[in-house]
């Protein structure tokens, strides 16, 4: 029995999140599906972060174990000639038969992208959050210097979030602005559920106005999901970078 890791890259528009539902078309059901008729056996893959609804990734990781003697490098060539257009494989590769991507130190860097302008634009409606408010990215990134570091996240995460803790590291978290487009770009040793969603609404509130930027101190202080700002469409959302470290 053999190990493979997959590097996959998709857009989630589509599909209800990475994780497998009964029915529901998720990623890792297309993955599985897949596999399964180009090795013929039955293949569950482990996916490394799993992504929301409406949620895209560059680089989300996935392994399964084989008893084909495909090279590791090559199912990834075999692999997207079945897959739909909108799931691709960026790379595949042998492992160790024990390594498992949700037990080994990481760390994932996410950005978020928002239009702030007159009018939508047609071609970026799948891949940012539009909104025609003012924002001011100064304030964002004010706001964004207070989360960095280890903390609390409760208020950061969405009731039916299963973590044991809500404890977790903010390495960098960038608020950039181009143009009209405004770019929250966050990495960490891991998130909640919809953590970056929810850190993404409340960066925008900060940016409207609503509220000072240390206002974020009261927000993790509080450990209520009610004290932060809503939970940002996922279209905005993408998976850019995992490391393991």
């Amino acid at each position: 029995m053999r190990r493979i890791m997959l590097t996959v890259a998709y857009d989630g528009t589509a599909y209800s999140g990475f994780q497998l539902q009964d029915n529901a078309p998720t990623i890792e059901g297309e993955v599985n599906r897949c596999l399964g008729e180009l090795l013929q056996e039955e293949i569950k893959v482990i996916g490394a972060s799993r992504t929301d609804a409406g949620v895209h990734a560059l680089c989300n990781v996935a392994v399964f174990d084989t008893e084909s003697r495909i090279p590791g490098d090559k199912i990834s060539y075999a692999l997207n000639q079945k897959l739909p257009e909108d799931i691709r494989i960026r790379k595949s590769q042998e492992v160790a038969s024990d390594f498992h991507p949700r037990h080994c130190e990481s760390r994932k860097t996410y950005e978020y992208k928002i239009l702030n302008a007159r009018f939508p634009v047609p071609t970026k409606r799948l891949y940012s959050y539009f909104t025609y408010v003012p924002l001011n990215a100064d304030k964002m990134q004010e706001a964004a210097a207070y989360l960095v570091g280890e903390h609390d996240f409760k208020s950061f995460c969405s009731a039916g979030g299963q973590a044991e803790s809500t404890v977790r590291t903010i390495h960098s978290l960038q608020v950039v602005q181009e143009g009209e487009e405004i770019m929250i770009r966050v990495t960490g040793n891991g998130f909640l559920y919809n953590m970056v969603r929810i850190i993404a609404g409340t960066l925008m509130e900060a940016g409207k106005g609503a509220w000072e930027p240390e206002h974020i101190n009261d927000i993790l202080s509080a450990k209520d999901r009610a004290a932060a700002g809503p939970t940002a469409p996922a279209c905005g959302l993408m998976l850019v970078k995992y490391e393991f470290l």
